[in-house]
């Protein structure tokens, strides 16, 4: 296993840099580790856009503060690129490509060294566009540079005190629109809405796939039994965001399932 010592070692040399940071568990073990060896010379930024969900600013400076990185917020306007709105396979590479821009500017701007991301060596194994933005744009991954995993990426964080070390992923929102449906600021605040309610019912790991007026519902498998046997209410949450009508899958939720057209679904709802 790669250890902590070995990522601050990749990191030292830098002498500065800024930290793409979501808040999550990848770009806060990053963070952690940028802090341990650069100090005031390292900060965590995070991207406020309509495809932040509700939370996920709170929770960024939280962590930002438990583990000593200076934090920042900059405003992305990654709806003002046509690729991005149009949703096809490349829609992260438009986003991030806004992102990273943003951040090379501060960068320079302010005399940091490097961007840094939380990008991890399990990511080279799925469809990921912003990859290449990234290298067009000169971002260091430290964890994907160590052949570091979502595993050990865990691991690290708990071992650290990172308190997300247990977050599950949250993408932005746009993530739950299917290729193909356009990106809109009401879709993704339609979204926003209906998880948000699926939190307050106090579910931790899902999503609300966005189908216009349908909402398809995918639960971890841990939760997926309780939501199952007493449907009503997480229909009701969605419903109340908005949608006509709810789906909740029976098949496990699982990161990228909009890449797999033959997911199931097996129960609907309709508002009357």
């Amino acid at each position: 296993m790669t250890t902590s010592a070995a990522l601050e070692q990749l990191i030292r040399p830098l002498g500065s840099a800024v930290v793409a940071f979501s808040g999550g568990v990848d770009s806060s073990l990053v963070a952690a580790l940028a802090a341990r060896t650069l100090g005031e010379r390292a900060i965590a930024v995070t991207a406020v856009s309509p495809a932040l969900a509700t939370g996920e600013l709170d929770g960024a400076r939280g962590v930002a503060d438990a583990v000593g990185i200076a934090h920042r917020t900059i405003t992305t306007a990654e709806l003002a690129r046509e690729g991005y709105r149009r949703n096809d396979e490349y829609r992260c590479y438009h986003c991030k490509t806004e992102l990273y821009e943003r951040l090379l500017a501060l960068a320079q701007r302010e005399g940091y060294a490097a961007v840094l991301s939380g990008a991890n060596a399990d990511d080279v194994g799925d469809w990921r566009p912003g990859l290449r933005a990234a290298a067009e744009h000169g971002v260091r991954h430290p964890l994907l540079e160590a052949g570091v995993g979502k595993e050990e990426v865990r691991a690290l964080a708990r071992e650290l005190g990172v308190p997300s070390a247990e977050k599950p992923a949250s993408p932005c929102l746009a993530s739950r629109l299917p290729y193909g449906t356009r990106v809109t600021p009401t879709a993704l605040a339609q979204v926003d809405r209906a998880e948000h309610a699926l939190k307050t019912l106090g579910f931790r790991a899902f999503r609300v796939r966005h189908f216009g007026e349908l909402g398809r519902v995918e639960l971890a498998d841990d939760e997926l039994e309780r939501a199952l046997a007493d449907p009503g209410s997480v229909v009701a949450a969605v419903l109340s965001a908005g949608y006509r009508e709810v789906v909740i899958d029976e098949r496990p939720f699982r990161s990228g399932s909009l890449n797999h057209p033959s997911r199931r679904i097996d129960l609907i709802a309709r508002r009357a």
